[in-house]
């Protein structure tokens, strides 16, 4: 059986969820049979309409199914997406997060492989802030937090070790450099994944 990766995010404008995408591909090369899903616009309208890319966003969506409990279930390993707020996920990411309590007491998020990206405007916007951030839910759940970490020559140009990121400056879109750092995120995911999930396997066995 392959190696089964999620990939969830929330994107107000497309950006985060290019990163997804180009993640999502990453993992595929590497073997994995991938789910990507997004989480549903929680904001009031008028903060929607405030922002005409966003309103785009909205009105062109929803851009993949959305996620549910069984998604995560069904996991080996997930990558998690948010452009930062405040130096944290997004709410609409965040909510569906906390719904997962159920799964948590039950220890079905335990053991799993997992990993977080984002998107911001300014360079000091909070990047790295909102992977840990993210990251700090796995460590609750007693997944195991995979960092991007500078592996591969490209990272080091790409410069974020703890996941993979972009600064969209002028509403711009992700460049080659992230998508090519979120492509290797994935690749890393599903490869570590798969070396973890083959262990828990070997032990259930014995």
């Amino acid at each position: 059986m392959s190696t089964r990766i999620l990939v969830v995010y929330y994107s107000a404008t497309g950006n985060t969820a290019a990163l997804a995408s180009a993640l999502a591909e990453g993992a595929r090369e590497a073997g994995a049979e991938v789910r990507v899903r997004t989480v549903r616009e929680t904001a009031p309208p008028e903060a929607v309409a405030s922002n005409p890319r966003w309103q785009a966003w909205v009105d062109s969506g929803p851009h993949h199914e959305y996620a549910t409990l069984a998604d995560l279930e069904w996991a080996d390993g997930l990558a998690v997406g948010s452009p930062t707020r405040f130096g944290g996920p997004a709410a609409q990411l965040k909510s569906f997060l906390d719904s997962t309590g159920g799964l948590w007491a039950q220890g079905k998020l335990a053991d799993k492989v997992a990993t977080s990206f984002t998107t911001a405007s300014t360079a000091h916007g909070g990047l790295e802030a909102t992977v840990l951030a993210t990251n700090n839910i796995f460590y609750h759940w007693g997944a195991i937090v995979l960092p991007l970490g500078y592996g591969d020559p490209h990272l080091k140009e790409s410069g974020n070790p703890y996941g993979g990121s972009f600064v969209s400056r002028k509403s711009a879109a992700p460049d080659d450099l992230a998508l090519g750092a979120l492509t290797r995120q994935g690749k890393r995911l599903a490869t570590i994944t798969t070396h973890v999930a083959t262990g828990l396997k070997a032990d259930d066995n014995r």
